[in-house]
């Protein structure tokens, strides 16, 4: 399989290492700077970059009907936009907060827990998300997702970084050098305390979740997520 880097920090070098070991070929490496050529020729592309470039780099996939991978995040308030345009094209697009095999069973564990406490109203839920000084985005991507889960499955409505008002998730965004990401569900009463906790050790599972993705996209038409990837919570 041909694929194009779109983005190549330290995150695309990862991804390229492990793709390399899976026997692909890398036909574009893309910084900021770069052009788009080499494109055409990739069977898929992942995107790793920054939140200004994420929305250029999927559309320019999209147009090209080149398959593409998004772990990007800090720039949702466009997915309806390329979501539209991914189905408009007739092509293939997955968006995943996180690429994590772990994380994404950490997301099904968040999903139950948050239903069997939905009615335990004694409980206040809140999350804490620790990443690397070089995160651009707070909260991250990852937590937005878990507190998405949690509000899909209970009374909460929304979610927050200030002091939380009724129905609201707290979100605790914190920033500490070499964390590649570790995050919290905590279920507070007055009486004790449940937590659910993931610790990434590296980058290896977000790059190496990210080329499972991309190989099993290849051959496939529409929107997906990690879920499907993973035939999880069917």
């Amino acid at each position: 399989m041909k694929i194009a880097l779109l983005g190549y920090g330290k995150m695309g070098k990862v991804i390229e290492r492990i793709a390399l070991e899976r026997g692909h070929e890398i036909v574009l490496r893309k910084s900021s700077t770069d052009t788009y050529d080499g494109l055409s020729e990739a069977d898929v592309a992942i995107d790793f970059s920054v939140p200004d470039s994420a929305v250029s780099n999927i559309s320019a996939c999209l147009n090209a009907t080149i398959p593409v991978v998004c772990g990007t995040t800090g720039w949702l308030e466009h997915y309806d936009e390329m979501t539209a345009l991914c189905h408009a094209k007739n092509g293939s697009f997955i968006y995943g907060s996180n690429f994590s095999l772990g994380v994404n069973i950490f997301f099904e564990l968040n999903d139950y827990l948050a239903k069997m406490m939905s009615g335990l109203k004694q409980y206040n839920v809140s999350i804490e998300e620790i990443h690397h000084l070089q995160k651009l985005d707070a909260p991250s991507g990852t937590a937005i997702s878990l507190a998405k889960g949690i509000m899909e499955n209970s009374d909460y409505n929304s979610w927050t970084m200030e002091k939380p008002e009724a129905n609201e998730i707290y979100i605790d965004a914190k920033r500490v050098e070499n964390v590649p990401g570790t995050h919290s569900i905590f279920y507070d009463s007055e009486v004790d305390q449940i937590e659910i906790k993931h610790t990434a050790h590296n980058r290896e599972g977000f790059a190496f979740g990210a080329v499972i993705a991309a190989e099993w996209l290849q051959d496939k038409k529409g929107v997906f997520t990690m879920k499907d990837v993973l035939n999880l919570g069917k």
